[in-house]
């Protein structure tokens, strides 16, 4: 068996004659596999508590989370990067999400950048990555040149590692000190992982950086209290939290309160502490 071969994500779809299926039998099966994702996520749970664990203590020093990939997986961590300061108020500097090839392999493939063992610190050392700092390598094939390099340079250098993978025992997971794997099986079209394996890294993505923020004090309750507040639809929902943290409040003096002090934390503590 090659070693193409031996990657689950590259095995071939459990589905024969996609191209003489209909929508609906298409629909369906896409769907049944998706709902594999969950279940392979839950079980590796585990795995990604102790990440979770061990960045939540750099985190609140001042730490940093960097992500690095290459396509889907690049593509997804810069997703999960830029989501972070209008959903939590933090700073755009506070998880930092790169792509081989660089900003322009965000809508283009660049042919050839996923090979380069060394690009990956080079990215890193422009961001003055240090040893305080958190790095997250995400491959689904778990073999990417671009994040094997960047993670094997950056552990050199002191910097704690992760990974998350697709396959079982993935070259990656040798390179991190907090390895994932989320073993999703064969795609529905076959090696196309920006399918299942896709999703699970957009679901363990979500699961790290939900609950750093979390764990950091960006959420009270259960509530974004430290959200940008870039929009109407933004603005009233920061007032509806307000008033029913301060149920005494009138809804004008709710949005008077938001709007001077900039974020629902803000103007909750403000009017607690008058």
């Amino acid at each position: 068996m090659s070693a193409q071969n031996a990657l689950t994500t590259e095995t071939s779809s459990l589905y024969e004659d996609l191209d003489k299926m209909n929508a609906q039998e298409l629909l369906t099966s896409i769907n049944q596999e998706d709902q594999k994702v969950a279940v392979a996520v839950q079980a590796a749970i585990p795995q990604i508590e102790k990440l979770i664990t061990a960045a939540a203590e750099k985190m609140v020093k001042g730490g940093r989370l960097f992500y690095i990939g290459a396509g889907t997986s690049g593509r997804l961590g810069i997703l999960d990067a830029s989501e972070i300061p209008p959903t939590y108020g933090a700073s755009p500097e506070l998880v930092c999400g790169l792509i081989a090839g660089g900003d322009s392999a965000i809508r283009h493939a660049v042919e050839g950048a996923e090979d380069d063992l060394d690009q990956a610190w080079v990215d890193l050392k422009a961001q003055h990555i240090t040893e305080n700092d958190i790095l997250i390598g995400i491959a689904a094939s778990g073999r990417t040149p671009y994040v094997r390099g960047g993670l094997q340079t950056a552990k050199a250098h002191g910097v704690m590692t992760g990974s998350i993978a697709c396959n079982a025992n993935a070259q990656i997971s040798g390179d991190a000190d907090f390895p994932i794997e989320v073993e999703v099986g064969p795609e529905f079209v076959t090696g196309s992982t920006r399918m299942k394996a896709g999703t699970a890294q957009k679901l363990v993505l979500n699961m790290i950086s939900t609950s750093l923020m979390i764990m950091l004090g960006k959420v009270k309750g259960n509530k974004m209290v430290n959200m940008q507040l870039s929009n109407q639809k933004l603005v009233k929902r920061g007032t509806r939290m307000i008033l029913e943290e301060i149920p005494e409040l009138d809804e004008g003096t709710a949005l008077k309160l938001l709007t001077a002090h900039g974020s629902v934390k803000k103007a909750i503590d403000a009017y607690q502490n008058n």
